[in-house]
């Protein structure tokens, strides 16, 4: 996971970083160093992308254009 596909995770979700932070039992700082580019422990940043994945983010590792992304799962 990018730190920007984590952005884009929690706009898709609507959802501050404050909320992400709780649902990943995480502090509120912790995602502000990811979305800023830090390097994190990587059960740290498993825990971040299982709770987004868990909410129905979908991670894209390559679109057609080689880019990084993400979308919502169907029905979330």
């Amino acid at each position: 996971m990018t730190p920007t596909q984590c952005k884009m995770g929690r706009t898709a979700l609507d959802i501050s970083a404050r909320e992400l932070a709780r649902r990943a039992k995480v502090s509120p700082t912790t995602i502000s160093r990811l979305e800023s580019g830090d390097e994190l422990r990587e059960r740290t940043t498993d825990a971040i992308r299982a709770s987004l994945e868990g909410s129905g983010v979908v991670f894209i590792d390559n679109d057609v254009f080689g880019r990084a992304g993400v979308r919502l799962r169907k029905g979330k």
